[in-house]
């Protein structure tokens, strides 16, 4: 379990939500960079969708709570972003074909928006380790601020249709569903090339 040695004092349930969350922030990112080290397409689908279930779940958990406000007016200085970008090039190069996907932006205003879920999943690791470096500094209240705000504004949404995507993927695979997208055939044959274990390369 990650450690916290907290800079102002906090009940005792908050202190432990805060622990929950961090502990399955940290098992998400160490899965992700293990991921895209291991490059294992037939694993990393089943993997993958794993993972942002259950980091959807916390999520979840900090939406159900209580607003969190920072314990200072302006955010503390954790040092520079980590560089992801090897694990964004790593995912992509793995991913191929299925990489690229189109998802609703805001179900209430129509229209379909296109992204890479190497970049979008590159988006969530990069903000729940912002919220981690927080923690780990102390600012626990800080840290449960900016995971709850950019779940609201960012991570939850990239998080959500980047399972809705890899469930798609699993569906072709599992029940042949039918999609409306681009170059269809290939796209399937990709899936399952990915899903089997293969090397679409190869074909």
């Amino acid at each position: 379990m990650t450690d916290v040695t907290p800079m102002t004092p906090l009940d005792s349930e908050t202190e432990e939500f805060a622990l929950q969350i961090a502990d399955q922030v940290e098992s998400f990112l160490i899965a992700l960079q293990a991921i895209a080290r291991e490059n294992d397409g037939g694993r990393a689908i089943s993997l993958l969708l794993l993972e942002i279930s259950q980091v959807l779940l916390a999520g979840a958990r900090l939406g159900a709570q209580r607003d969190f406000t920072p314990a200072v007016e302006y955010q503390p200085d954790v040092g520079p972003e980590p560089d992801l970008d090897a694990m964004r090039l790593r995912l992509a190069e793995m991913l191929g074909t299925v990489d690229t996907y189109s998802y609703v932006f805001d179900p209430y205003v129509p229209g379909t928006v296109e992204s890479q879920l190497s970049d979008d999943l590159t988006s969530i690791a990069t903000d729940l380790e912002n919220g981690l470096r927080h923690f780990r500094l102390g600012n626990v209240h800080e840290a449960l601020w900016w995971w709850q705000f950019s779940y609201v504004s960012s991570w939850g949404n990239l998080a959500g249709v980047s399972l809705n995507a890899l469930l798609s993927v699993v569906a072709h695979d599992r029940l042949d569903a039918e999609v409306v997208v681009e170059e269809d055939e290939e796209l399937l044959a990709v899936a399952d090339e990915m899903l089997e274990g293969g090397d679409p390369a190869a074909r």
